[in-house]
């Protein structure tokens, strides 16, 4: 069951989403709270390495460089470019409470998009979410750390989950404050595949 802005603000009063720093009413919707664009952002140095090893442990970090944009100024996102950001806000849910991300439809309709894959938070995260954005356009777009980048819905579990996200082993993203490269070197170096 997604919950309407009236179960949002009661489970934010029972501590069920927590949600910091406090959000004011106007990033509230129907059924989804808007978060803000943090100031930290990690590209892809793309013209010093010729591709991404994904068995290769330290790589996808490596080749990454973070860039910290200054209060009032843009993160220009060029058209076809990928960047890593992070939310100002961080985000806590109870054991029975699942987030998702979404992308807000006033930047879809200039090209750009918020995350690829990764729209599903687990019960027990806790962390600023990292987006995935994406200028699918075929124009560069300023992007300003403050403005509201994303949307969250909320869905009630059947029940308790016998292990939070926090608590799982081998957890890759849990607690994060600052956009984090891809872990997958560490699941492919354990499989394989």
């Amino acid at each position: 069951m997604v919950l309407s802005d009236v179960d949002i603000r009661r489970y934010l009063t029972l501590g069920k989403i927590r949600v910091a720093p406090e959000l004011p009413a106007e990033q509230f919707g129907s059924c989804s709270v808007d978060f803000r664009l943090g100031a930290e952002f990690s590209v892809f140095e793309h013209s010093r390495h010729a591709y991404i090893d994904v068995r290769d442990r330290g790589a996808i970090q490596d080749i990454m460089r973070t860039v910290m944009v200054k209060p009032g100024e843009p993160f220009v996102l060029q058209p076809r470019e990928f960047a890593l950001a992070i939310t100002e806000e961080s985000l806590e849910l109870d054991d029975d409470v699942l987030g998702r991300l979404e992308g807000r439809s006033s930047l879809g309709r200039i090209g750009i998009i918020v995350h690829g894959t990764a729209g599903l938070f687990d019960p027990g995260w806790r962390g600023k979410a990292t987006l995935e954005l994406s200028n699918l356009g075929i124009m560069p777009v300023a992007l300003y750390p403050g403005m509201r980048i994303c949307s969250f819905t909320f869905e009630q579990l059947s029940s308790r989950v016998a292990v939070p996200y926090y608590k799982k082993a081998g957890n890759k993203y849990a607690g994060q404050t600052q956009p984090l490269a891809s872990r997958l070197t560490s699941e492919v170096a354990k499989t394989g595949d």
